[in-house]
């Protein structure tokens, strides 16, 4: 009787691992489909809570829920096999204590088997962090520009341009590196205080809009596919452009049914015959 082959998933120890060697990949993925296409070429899948706004159409990601990241955090887990996935934590739902933080993580992780976690915060989370990483919850840390807090910084500007922004992204860095995050995703970050802080700690940073200095790169799987036509950040390099190709093809099946071709349907019922 034959063994049957098991793949063996990453976790966030391999992430870490990664730090000064090979750069750790990284893409978003919110659907069992899409995580199984990623699945063989990536390091790490993040349910991220950018979906709110990719796939639910919100202005930030401020609505979505604790339950919305379950649902899609257990479906990316079940597309995939070998890749570390991780999933956000969504606002509200563990900024007012660790014990709240540890309460929404275990529920994400029983109900998702995912490996982690990943909040937002430097300095003032880093209580937090620690609390979480004691317990046995692997944190994925993100400094730099904070979506969830976008109503308090005004808007989705870079960060770390002043001398007190460079010092504040330095010292998240290593507070959460400190308090034992497995990796710290710095977001939309000037190049010189991203190499600085990939340089000052000893975990991996994995940058999204902070420069080729981190020690990896997580992109929306949605921008990397040209699935969003009106909104291109600067930092991102399109793979494929699969708008058009979709309108082109919803067009081209919308002609059929209009004309009354519907193209196979004669393989299931068979060709129209006159019925006397």
């Amino acid at each position: 009787m034959s063994t049957p082959i098991t793949t063996r998933r990453k976790t966030p120890a391999d992430i870490r691992a990664h730090k000064g060697k090979v750069p750790v990949v990284s893409l978003t993925a919110y659907t069992a489909p899409i995580a199984r296409l990623l699945d063989p070429v990536v390091d790490l899948l993040l349910v991220g809570d950018s979906l709110g706004m990719v796939l639910y159409g919100f202005d930030s990601t401020i609505p979505v829920t604790l339950d919305i990241m379950i649902a899609h955090g257990a479906a990316v887990v079940r597309g995939s096999q070998q890749a570390c996935v991780i999933v956000d934590l969504p606002f509200g739902s563990y900024q007012a204590s660790p014990a709240d933080a540890f309460r929404a993580s275990a529920r994400v992780m029983a109900e998702t088997g995912c490996a982690g976690v990943k909040l937002e915060g430097g300095v003032e989370m880093a209580e937090t962090i620690r609390f979480l990483v004691e317990r046995g919850v692997p944190v994925l840390a993100h400094i730099g520009l904070q979506p969830q807090s976008v109503n308090a910084i005004g808007g989705f500007r870079v960060q770390g341009r002043s001398d007190e922004g460079q010092a504040k992204i330095l010292a998240d860095a290593r507070a959460t590196a400190e308090a034992g995050a497995f990796a710290v995703v710095i977001e939309g970050t000037a190049e010189p205080v991203a190499r600085a802080a990939t340089a000052a700690i000893d975990i991996p940073t994995i940058g999204i809009g902070a420069s080729s200095a981190c020690d990896g790169q997580v992109l929306v799987i949605d921008d990397v596919l040209g699935l969003v036509s009106d909104i291109k950040p600067r930092f991102v390099k399109r793979y494929a452009e699969l708008a058009p190709l979709i309108t082109a093809a919803a067009t081209a099946y919308a002609d059929d049914v209009r004309a009354r071709r519907f193209p196979g349907a004669e393989h299931v019922y068979g060709k129209a015959s006159k019925v006397s």
